[in-house]
């Protein structure tokens, strides 16, 4: 028995031995050189660099243009946000015994599966100014005086870019909440039934609680992914009008590689990865307590 259990550790310790390596040598260790790099004033391509102690955190909390990157990405958040109940709608309708379900699961997690980039060119085409579909929808519907300038207004043009974002990853999100609501137990939900409770009441008391650790990651997903959005206003807009579409990766990037100033860049990168680190701490706290208190 001795023997089979260290036989047991052994085998352990080597099948995590090179995954660790790799998490080691391309997370660790970058991380630690970027939170380096953040205290110096490295321009990517010179040999030498110079510590400049805080001076890139104090420029990154003066820099009014990376705040409104800021907010921006805070219109992605929120959008995303008001947009998981709708998706867990969808997701409670998928699983009910619903004619044709599995084409309509496809459907809506087609858009995940596409490259970024070429739903960003697509879209850049619809919302286009000139001879754009969705104006020309707008017309053969007789609401063409609802036309706008989808991608150059700076009050709306952050709305058309999330609703983009949403249509793409609304599909993985509903796809998650349908493998949750599968895993909760059938034998509870018919003796619900049996006890005569109806519909909502069976989502409210059962479904909603028993899925409430994959809210918590399709939260954090939507935290992460509002954060780090590049591809759709970087093909789209490129940042524009102004950074009235910027988002702080896009920011973050143009500072790197426009502006060559990769201490900044860095500085920026650490902010990003320690704002993340805080808001999932605080929402798992929450979210847990959540569960706990529903046990």
């Amino acid at each position: 028995m001795n023997s089979l259990a260290k036989q047991r550790k052994c085998f352990i310790l080597c099948a995590l031995a090179i995954p660790v390596a790799l998490l080691v040598c391309f997370v660790v260790v970058p991380a630690i050189d970027l939170i380096r790099m953040s205290f110096t004033d490295w321009d990517g391509y010179s040999p030498t660099m110079h510590f400049i102690k805080l001076d890139n955190y104090i420029a990154m909390f003066q820099n009014a243009d990376l705040w409104q990157s800021l907010k921006n990405n805070a219109v992605y958040f929120f959008v995303h946000l008001l947009m998981i109940p709708v998706e867990l709608m969808f997701a409670v309708l998928l699983t009910s015994k619903l004619r044709a379900a599995k084409f309509y699961k496809t459907i809506v997690f087609l858009p995940y599966i596409i490259n970024g980039v070429a739903i960003s060119y697509a879209f850049s085409y619809f919302f286009s100014p000139v001879n754009g579909a969705f104006d020309s929808l707008l017309e053969a519907i007789k609401l063409g005086m609802l036309s706008q300038s989808w991608l150059s207004d700076p009050k709306i043009v952050n709305f058309t870019l999330a609703f983009v974002s949403l249509w793409r990853f609304s599909g993985y999100h509903i796809i998650l909440f349908i493998a949750a609501l599968q895993s909760v137990s059938q034998d509870i939900m018919e003796a619900a039934r049996i006890d005569g409770a109806n519909t909502w009441q069976m989502f409210r008391y059962i479904q909603t609680p028993s899925i409430m650790l994959m809210v918590d990651f399709v939260l954090f997903d939507n935290i992460r992914g509002a954060m780090q959005v590049f591809d759709i206003p970087f093909v789209m807009t490129a940042g524009g009008p102004g950074y009235a579409s910027s988002t702080f990766t896009l920011y973050t990037i143009d500072t790197a590689f426009k502006f060559s100033n990769f201490g900044l860049a860095s500085t920026m990168a650490v902010a990003i990865m320690v704002i993340i680190i805080l808001i999932y701490v605080v929402q798992n706290k929450l979210i847990h307590g959540i569960v706990l208190k529903g046990d």
